[in-house]
């Protein structure tokens, strides 16, 4: 056991050589490196399977074992101040582990064909590589400080994921949004440790947990400002883990591409929040108020993420604000105390969601292959619908996700939910309402998301447009590269349905030639490049994802159906006991709980059944209001019933500037930001900018110019005529006599 703990130190280590090796690759040897660049996604798959078998080899440890390691050396050594760096296995670290080189794997193979003909195809991997690195020796560190460096190392991979296609400008300012956002919540973390280091003298956790559980027994320190402190450190996660009022950043983040989203927004990079807080819990336990103050946060977020979701059009950020609400369930979670709760509700949260993103990914994937389909539009649901018959195996993956992420038994967030339903409703009778209203929600636009996409028939019509000469085309780059091809004479012209903002009825553009459908390309999204167009063949649907990007679905759905049975209580020596329990009995031990998951199966099946009811309610409403209807350009009526499920439409006056447009627009809380915070500074930096050009340069310039006239005029008074200097000299001599002698007569 010792031997194997010894060599954990090689898991953040193992993914580093592909970035390296590309880098040195690109500027000694360019060509070669670029020709056999799918050599480089092999190789960062290999790497990350031999960290995720030293994580399984660490945790299958700790279940059998029970025990928490820590080894450390000295980083700096002055007078008796010493920094040390080293790692700290335990439940925790071994759980992270697991989820991000399994998710890791299961999107780098995703990746392989879904950036295949992106120029920045080698940049892709070398940033995943990275950033699966530090987010290891994240979750490895054994201190504050080191916590931090990987911490900001994570955020910088992630500025660079969310903005990996520069040139379009949503996506440079996607990450620029991300960036600050968190700086926000950085600087507060940041504080927090260096408080704590005031307070305690230490930066490792084992040693701050016990030196401050001691002072505050013991009733040494100022409660104020310990809460201070814990509420500095909070900020770090708040920001990272996309949690109310810091949750501004995520929805935009799904700029970058889905892979990114899948395993850095969904499963692991927004979990960190959620981890450091599970890290700190043992600090937070024993400070007054800060408990309620974290489940009131976590308790506000799922509400908000759930209410935004709504009305989303956009399929990824439709999940993006679900990753949000899901989170707040984990923070609520930890804020009671629940300490199992959450970390279950994590692992199956991150392969449900994992499987969701990758999913749309292969919808959106489909969409952007069909020739001359904008696409801007590939993430539209309205524009989708009827692609279970194109795509039945992304669509059966889709659809396991969204049951899972309902609570619909016996898929893997059922059991995980289930549990934090179950724990809010005898923590606060209020809290539980919320939460179970909020697993209703979920319920609601989970599967909105799914009928609007695959149900019904496909949105989109097509009219094969013939008698035209063949015309060219242009394939686009990241890098704006053009060259001419030559497509199909038949090629189907596309009637878009658009949807006037004004009214709910429906207008039909019809887009004149394809020349002109790739003006629009060029200009909404140059750095897509469409490798369908060198086929012979012109495709009128969407149709299914490569076999490279069914795979890792296919995992993620096992993981789906079975990670749920970690967590489920069975029968051991007289007591119920789970593996899940078992695992974390260390962390459990640490923060004075009972590790023993015994449970009153009447009292459970009677909960479940409760929660299982409301999800239902919540999918039977989205199915009333978003059932299929197949669609025709010939039959305007079934269009216009169509437009008419939206809630907005439904309702009409009654909800107008309601629950609708504060979903759509986002509650409002991004024009808030806009209008006060960054408006302000902006009035702030424009008086700054007129207060230093028209106050202190005018001071400086007037100077300036006085002396230039003041020397002008001594010029002239210098004549050089000894009589004129006498005559000088006696005036003023005067004038100093009279003044002299009006003032002291």
């Amino acid at each position: 056991m010792e031997q194997t703990y010894q060599y954990a130190w090689i898991i953040p280590l193992v993914p580093l050589p592909v970035p390296m090796l590309i880098g040195v690759g690109l500027l000694l040897f360019p060509t070669a490196t670029k020709n056999f660049r799918r050599m480089w996604a092999f190789y960062s798959v290999l790497l990350l399977s031999i960290a995720m078998a030293f994580s399984i080899n660490l945790s299958i440890e700790q279940i059998n074992n029970s025990s928490i390691y820590q080894y450390v050396w000295s980083w700096i050594i002055n007078n008796d101040f010493s920094l040390e760096f080293g790692y700290f296995i335990d439940p925790l670290t071994s759980i992270m582990s697991i989820l991000i080189t399994t998710v890791g794997i299961m999107v780098l193979i995703y990746s392989d064909n879904y950036m295949y003909h992106d120029r920045g195809y080698l940049r892709f991997f070398a940033y995943m590589s990275f950033f699966s690195s530090f987010m290891l020796g994240l979750v490895t560190s054994s201190n504050l400080i080191q916590v931090y460096i990987f911490w900001e190392l994570v955020g910088m991979c992630s500025y660079l994921l969310i903005g990996f296609w520069f040139t379009r400008p949503a996506a440079a300012n996607a990450c620029q949004k991300a960036f600050v956002t968190n700086r926000v919540g950085d600087f507060g973390l940041l504080l927090g440790i260096f408080c704590f280091y005031w307070i305690t003298g230490t930066f490792e956790f084992r040693d701050l947990f016990e030196i401050f559980t001691n002072l505050i027994s013991n009733s040494e320190v100022n409660f104020l400002f310990v809460t201070l402190s814990a509420v500095l450190l909070f900020a770090g996660a708040v920001a990272k883990s996309a949690q109310f009022p810091l949750h501004v950043w995520l929805p935009d983040a799904m700029e970058g591409p889905t892979p990114i989203s899948a395993l850095i927004h969904a499963a692991t990079m927004v979990a960190a929040g959620i981890f450091l807080v599970a890290r700190l819990l043992p600090l937070f336990i024993v400070v007054p108020y800060i408990m309620n103050f974290i489940s009131l946060i976590g308790l506000i977020t799922l509400l908000l993420g759930a209410t935004l979701a709504l009305a989303q059009k956009d399929i990824k950020r439709g999940l993006a604000y679900s990753t949000m609400s899901q989170l707040g369930y984990m923070m609520l979670a930890l804020g009671m105390g629940s300490y199992r709760s959450a970390l279950f509700h994590l692992i199956t949260h991150a392969y449900s969601k994992a499987l969701l993103f990758l999913g749309s990914g292969s919808v959106i994937h489909s969409m952007e292959t069909i020739v001359g389909y904008s696409p801007d539009k590939s993430q539209n649901m309205v524009l989708m619908g009827g692609l279970t018959k194109q795509i039945p195996i992304s669509k059966t993956a889709f659809l396991l996700g969204t049951l899972s992420l309902c609570g619909i038994p016996p898929l893997a967030c059922f059991w995980s939910k289930d549990e934090i339903l179950n724990d809010s409703w005898l923590y606060s009778p209020i809290f539980g309402i919320i939460a179970y209203a909020t697993a209703g929600l979920t319920a609601f636009y989970m599967f909105r998301i799914y009928l609007l996409t695959f149900e019904g028939h496909f949105h989109f019509h097509f009219q094969n447009y013939s008698g035209r000469k063949n015309t060219s085309f242009y394939s686009i780059s990241l890098w704006g590269q053009k060259g001419s091809k030559r497509i199909n004479k038949n090629f189907p012209l596309l009637t878009f349905l658009n949807l006037n903002k004004k009214s709910s009825s429906l207008r039909f553009k019809k887009t004149s030639r394809i020349d002109e459908t790739v003006r629009n390309i060029i200009l909404i999204r140059p750095f897509i490049t469409i490798s369908h167009f060198d086929n012979k063949n012109t495709y009128s649907y969407p149709y299914e994802s490569s076999n490279t990007m069914l795979f890792p679905l296919l995992v993620l759905g096992l993981f789906t159906l079975f990670s749920g049975a970690l967590g489920i209580p069975f029968t051991q020596e007289g007591m119920d006991l789970d593996i899940l329990s078992k695992w974390l009995t260390p962390s459990i031990n640490l923060l004075h709980q009972n590790s023993n998951n015994s449970i009153d199966w009447y009292e459970f099946v009677k909960d479940a059944v409760f929660s299982v009811s409301i999800a239902s309610l919540g999918i039977f409403i989205a199915s009333f209001l978003y059932k299929p209807v197949y669609l025709s350009l010939q039959n305007l009526d079934l269009i216009n019933s169509f437009v008419k499920t939206d809630l907005k439409t439904i309702f009409g006056d009654k909800i107008k500037n309601g629950i609708y447009d504060w979903s759509y627009n986002r509650a409002y809380i991004d024009t808030f930001y806009t209008t006060f915070f960054i408006g302000s500074i902006r009035k702030l930096a424009k008086f700054a900018y007129f207060f230093d050009r028209r106050v202190i340069d005018g001071i400086t310039n007037g100077v300036g110019v006085m002396s230039f006239f003041v020397g002008e005029g001594i010029k002239y008074a210098g004549g050089g005529r000894i009589s004129s200097y006498l005559f000088f000299y006696l005036f003023y001599v005067a004038i100093f006599l009279l003044i002299y002698y009006f003032i002291f007569k």
